[in-house]
């Protein structure tokens, strides 16, 4: 399990000593703020999983910071407990109300804190899960459709705003229900994990592979060319050809057939896969196991 990262914000240095001391004997990871402002660089640079937030700071208020962490969609999921010396309902129920989840009393005692911490914590951990499942194929533990889909769209439209190209491949199992029938579908969901595995492993850095479906994958490849994703398609063709499975009736390989086109003269999104879902057609029909490039 890794370890939980808090960010601890308080302009006392002595408040922000004893909670720093007393949660790094629990395990965290503990990073600190003196200020809103640094706070909010925090939060941006090390992505913590909890912030203990005081609210009576100077400049700008525990209150006011905690509205923009919540209004950062790259921040908002990450749980807020404000530390406050009023004991006030009234404020309490603000600061709750702008999506912190906890809300604790100082001076503090240090096993509520604790407590409260861990109890926020062991909250973020599902939400995490929640969030994890419900983006990736539970099969193969890649990204499902949706997600391989909302990543096209944004980078499609980065390349509206900054310029340059994207490739995008599909990705199809030659004859797979052949694969099903002899083997059994555990053996097929077997060679499902193990291309997923494959396409993960070899896609370079900032690209993004998901399920598209069936045995359908589906490549995003930015700033790259048809020509380049087709290159790298027959690298990802060649491997999955080299990979043995094992079954009860013997060994026995696949091979998979690739379609890629690319950002250029398309004008959405929807155009770009058709153009490479053809180019895969073609590679099917023309004898599998090969790549294919759109016009």
């Amino acid at each position: 399990m890794k370890q939980m990262k808090v960010l601890v914000v308080d302009d006392d240095m002595d408040s922000l000593a004893i909670a720093s001391l007393r949660l790094k004997k629990d395990g965290y990871i503990i990073e600190t703020a003196g200020s809103g402002d640094e706070c909010m660089h925090k939060a941006r640079e090390k992505r913590p999983d909890l912030i203990l937030l005081d609210v009576q700071m100077p400049g700008r208020s525990g209150f006011e910071v905690c509205k923009e962490l919540k209004s950062d969609q790259r921040l908002s999921h990450i749980p807020v407990i404000f530390l406050s010396a009023a004991d006030d309902t009234s404020e309490k129920v603000k600061g709750l109300d702008l999506g912190a989840v906890d809300y604790v009393t100082k001076p503090f005692d240090v096993f509520e804190l604790r407590a409260r911490v861990r109890a926020a914590l062991r909250t973020k951990r599902l939400q995490d899960l929640l969030l994890k499942y419900s983006e990736v194929d539970s099969l193969t533990e890649i990204y499902n459709r949706r997600v391989l889909m909302s990543r096209l769209h944004q980078e499609w439209d980065r390349t509206l705003r900054s310029g340059g190209v994207i490739s995008f491949i599909m990705v199809d199992i030659d004859r797979f229900k052949l694969v099903n029938d002899t083997y059994g579908h555990p053996v097929g969901d077997e060679v499902l994990e193990t291309i997923a595995y494959i396409l993960k492993s070899s896609i370079r850095s900032g690209d993004i592979v998901g399920r598209y479906g069936g045995e359908e994958f589906g490549i995003v490849m930015v700033n790259s060319t048809s020509d380049e994703a087709a290159l790298a398609a027959d690298r990802y063709r060649k491997v999955i050809q080299m990979a043995i499975f094992q079954s009860k009736k013997g060994e026995f390989s696949v091979t998979a057939s690739f379609g890629t086109a690319d950002s250029r003269r398309r004008v959405s999104v929807a155009e770009l896969v058709t153009a490479s879902d053809t180019a895969l057609y073609k590679a099917k029909e023309t004898g599998r196991n090969m790549v294919c490039k759109a016009d």
